[in-house]
């Protein structure tokens, strides 16, 4: 019974190390970024979202820290 149990969590460990990894979209860090922009001052609230897109711009290669 030891050894079906110890065949089966090695069959689990091979076939969960071939799964690949989801990389995280713009989409992803957009909507994370400007669920904290919610604000009742409109032009706050655009300014933030602008920096969302700075921040989340595909081509840039490091994202800023900051909102």
């Amino acid at each position: 019974m030891m050894k079906k149990i110890a065949v089966i969590v090695l069959v689990l460990c091979v076939l969960s190390s071939h799964m690949e990894c989801v990389e995280p979209s713009v989409f992803d860090c957009m909507d994370a970024c400007s669920t904290g922009c919610v604000q009742s001052n409109t032009r706050l609230m655009q300014r933030c979202e602008g920096k969302c897109r700075i921040k989340c711009d595909p081509g840039r290669k490091l994202a800023s820290t900051h909102v």
